[in-house]
């Protein structure tokens, strides 16, 4: 099999630095894990949050640490380091081939969307809290088997409230239907495609930082073992 993975994200409209942070990380005994973490509120303070809680959780998955495990741990240092005072929505997803299975661990309001091998799109969005607040806390986790065809798609709060303040709503059914036509090698048209869905909600102007993770798992070539890695990020000059 061959993972393919992909993210799309984009700031609160007028803001240059978005409040999420996405990294994607190997782990220690084969497979990977991306890792989504929604800052609370926007901009710089935000995104020193977001940024901590992801290379908090980077490290863990890279020391061996089970996927609940890294939630917790990564919950009770944000708990700590501020107080109790700061929340952070985080999402998990990992791609484990020592143990044959797919992972995703949530502490978000925003659902997941898994669809297994010709089967019906599944919604995870069992209410559970985010990480930061509360002394004590448990993520959710959802756990399958590993097989071709699996595609699996996460968000922040931004791209499911896209368009409230226009009194129009980005459908779940329609993401639904998305994850269901979706090629498990095409992961970037995907998060592509619903990034731009939600900016078009707000009429070209993200009332919210808004971050798309995707994940599919299709057939391999058996003949080519080079692992690829594609990153493109705007940066545009102070004054221009």
């Amino acid at each position: 099999m061959e993972v393919k993975v992909a993210v799309a994200k984009v700031p609160k409209s007028g803001l240059s630095e978005s409040g999420d942070s996405v990294e994607v990380v190997e782990r220690p005994r084969q497979g990977l894990t991306a890792i989504m973490a929604d800052g609370q509120t926007h901009g710089r303070a935000a995104k020193r949050t977001s940024h901590m809680v992801v290379a908090k959780a980077a490290q863990l998955v890279v020391d061996g640490v089970r996927d609940g495990a890294v939630a917790r741990g990564v919950h009770d240092h944000l708990y700590a380091v501020r107080d109790g005072k700061v929340s952070t929505e985080l999402t998990m997803i990992s791609v484990d081939f020592r143990t044959k299975s797919l992972v995703i661990t949530r502490n978000t309001h925003v659902p997941v969307f898994l669809r297994r091998p010709g089967g019906a799109v599944e919604r995870l969005d069992e209410h559970v809290e985010p990480i930061g607040i509360r002394e004590l806390m448990k993520p959710l986790i959802a756990e399958v088997p590993l097989e071709p065809g699996i595609v699996v798609l996460a968000f922040t709060d931004g791209v499911l409230s896209a368009g409230r303040r226009y009194d129009a709503e980005l459908s779940l059914d329609d993401v639904a239907a998305m994850v269901a036509a979706a090629e498990p090698g095409c992961m970037r048209e995907l998060a592509d495609g619903l990034l731009e869905k939600a900016i078009d909600l707000d009429h070209r102007r993200p009332a919210d930082d808004m971050s798309v993770l995707a994940v599919g798992l299709g057939p391999a070539n058996d003949e080519d073992h080079v692992r690829r890695m594609e990153v493109a990020m705007p940066f545009q000059q102070p004054g221009l």
